[in-house]
């Protein structure tokens, strides 16, 4: 492997191509149970599809038994001058079963069309919702591109297999067992001369499986990491550009592209193995039995329709070996692909409901954090027992170097995270205790990236309350100072924004957020460094905004401009985790000394 594997190897971690057999087997069971919870709901279509089935394989079954009886009773007949009565009627029940067969498939291909795409539509849909439960700690190990490859390539593999796999399967496995039985009913001796080759079979379908799991688990982990790269280079497109990382990034992806390739090849290489080997095994059984039938025949042991229904038995024996390879080549991509998204359905969200959560109505704001200690690696804690309270209707700013723990409390405010010790305290009540649906109505956070969607300038706004109506859509843009922009903008407030609204200029962009925050009218409203990637001009733009969001609710600040930081109440300086510096900007500021003082008077000889 090339060096630059390294590049993205980190990115499937867990994504391995050859485990342990117990690891292998909690693989395996996970997946059935995963494939199981999707198809049990359609029981009773699937008893029918078996039900189809098996008419089909009775059906296909009969027609060398029907040609045996043509060639044993009915050319006989006709040879007798007795007429050919006999050979028609066995030629038209021939012919009833070629309809019935055809009937039955049809009626299978529809219900099996029918209950795999349910089951698709149930598994991307558990999958959307689970994605979006869980935390951003977990997001922030798993990135965008694992998710994609998760809910796109993975997908695909189990539709192939629900769309053609399990046809083939059914059939083979019933046209193995009744031609196997009709073997031994036709002729006793030449059975058992066929079924001389099953031990040859059983070793190749099981040389071929353990191979495959392997190879098959290969190709979803490199598939995975092409996606991965090519999606964070097209998200990161205007930073790949701006460092001309361009050819760095070609090498890399050709690493993953290639072994994408070469996992590939091995799959097919191994196809390629074992469907030769049992077109081998079969040709040889055919030419035993032809050997041996042949002789019989000429000693009067068996009749020449017995000795036709053989061969006619035996490709029909033989045959669905080759879907059953061609079946096993779907099932253990998907099977691969089931691992993979039954690992993640399983991941449990960090962050959970309450059994019985608490009531908070109305919310007032108040805010606590009690002894509250956190770290994101185990043994390095970003916050040693701190304690801060934050009264109701109270603007708080954060202030600090950077890593001294102010995005940290914010996130544990908001409870993208929890405390592993203390509390985190909304008017008094640990939030633990409240539900998810409360603690987002109560706690918005708005950060830098100010995030906005493809979708109208009127649906980003009312993204926190799709319920809104337009007018209370248009009154949080005048209220935040937006409505001038929008309303000249070519559709006014239905003008259709691309992702992540990449034609609008930061302090617009800014401007939508806070209107999205303001409608959405929280108690407590974080700004994550909200105006830290503006211009002046748009900074001016902003502030005014910002005090009629800041009104009459509680505001937690971060931001290192202190333009930003003048219009709080209370400004908090934070060092490695702890409070160094307490009280309102003017105070600080007049005391002469300290960290927040100091900042001031650099801010000030900046503007001179």
């Amino acid at each position: 492997m090339s060096a630059l594997a390294g590049d993205w190897r980190g990115v499937a971690a867990e994504d391995l191509e050859d485990v342990g057999d117990d690891a292998s087997l909690r693989l395996r069971e996970r997946s059935r149970r995963l494939l199981g919870s999707l198809l049990r709901p359609h029981r009773r279509a699937l008893t029918v599809m078996s039900a189809v089935v098996l008419v089909e394989n009775v059906a296909r079954l009969s027609i060398p038994y029907l040609v045996k009886e043509g060639i044993d009773s009915g050319i006989p007949q006709i040879q007798q001058g007795n007429g050919n009565a006999v050979l028609l009627a066995i030629v038209a029940i021939v012919l009833a079963m070629v309809l019935v067969q055809a009937v039955s498939r049809q009626m299978f291909l529809v219900m099996s069309g029918r209950v795999g795409q349910q089951a698709l539509l149930e598994l991307r849909r558990r999958l959307f919702k689970h994605f979006q439960r869980l935390t951003p700690a977990f997001h922030d190990r798993y990135t965008s591109g694992r998710v994609i490859s998760r809910s796109t390539s993975d997908i695909d593999a189990i539709e192939e297999m629900l769309d053609t796999g399990f046809d083939g399967l059914i059939t083979a496995a019933l046209t193995l067992v009744g031609t196997a039985v009709m073997l031994l009913v036709l002729d006793v001796p030449l059975g058992l001369v066929a079924l001389l080759s099953f031990p040859f079979l059983i070793w190749s379908v099981a040389w071929f499986r353990r191979r495959s799991a392997v190879i098959y688990r290969r190709t979803r982990v490199t598939i995975a990491a092409l996606i991965v790269h090519f999606v964070e280079s097209m998200t990161g497109i205007r930073a790949v550009q701006g460092f001309r990382r361009e050819r760095r990034n070609e090498e890399i992806f050709a690493v993953v592209n290639d072994d994408n390739r070469v996992a590939n090849e091995d799959a097919f290489r191994l196809v390629g193995l074992f469907m030769p080997a049992i077109k081998l095994i079969g040709n040889v059984t055919v030419a035993l039995v032809l050997f041996v039938g042949a002789y019989r025949a000429y000693q009067g042991d068996v009749t020449i329709g017995v000795l036709a229904a053989f061969l006619l038995y035996l490709r029909q024996f033989f045959e669905p070996m080759q879907d059953i390879s061609q079946f096993y080549n779907t099932f253990q991509s998907a099977n691969a692909a089931l691992e993979k998204l039954s690992g993640v359905l399983e991941e449990r969200p960090e962050i959970d409901d309450p059994d019985q959560p608490d009531d908070l109505d109305p919310v007032r704001g108040a805010v606590r954090l009690d002894d509250t200690r956190f770290e994101y690696v185990a043994g390095r804690p970003v916050l040693s027992g701190l304690d801060l309270d934050i009264p109701a209707g109270q603007t708080l700013a954060l202030v600090g170097t950077t890593g001294a723990g102010k995005t940290t409390i914010a996130k544990l405010i908001a409870r993208f995270y929890d405390p592993v010790a203390g509390r985190v305290l909304l008017d008094g009540v640990d939030l633990r205790s409240l539900d998810d649906a409360t603690l987002r109505r109560a706690v918005v956070m708005v950060t830098q990236e100010n995030f906005l969607f493809a979708g109208s300038v009127a649906d980003n706004i009312r993204f926190g309350r799709p319920e809104a109506e337009d007018g209370e859509v248009r009154a949080a843009a005048e209220a935040i100072g937006a409505a001038g922009f929008i309303e000249a903008m070519p559709e006014g407030y239905a003008t259709q924004i691309e992702s992540r609204g990449g034609r609008l200029s930061a302090g617009q962009r800014q401007l939508i957020a806070f209107a999205r925050a303001f409608l959405a009218d929280p108690a407590v409203l974080i700004l994550d460094e909200a105006t830290s990637s503006l211009d002046v001009p748009s900074e001016r733009l902003v502030q005014h905004a910002l005090r009629t969001i800041l009104a009459e609710r509680t505001a937690i600040i971060i931001a290192h401009r202190l333009t930003t930081v003048e219009i709080a109440d209370r400004v908090v300086v934070l060092e490695h985790g702890e409070i160094i510096e307490d009280g309102a900007p003017v105070d600080l500021v007049r005391s002469g000394r300290g960290h927040y003082a100091g900042l001031h008077d650099a801010w000030l000889s900046s503007l001179t």
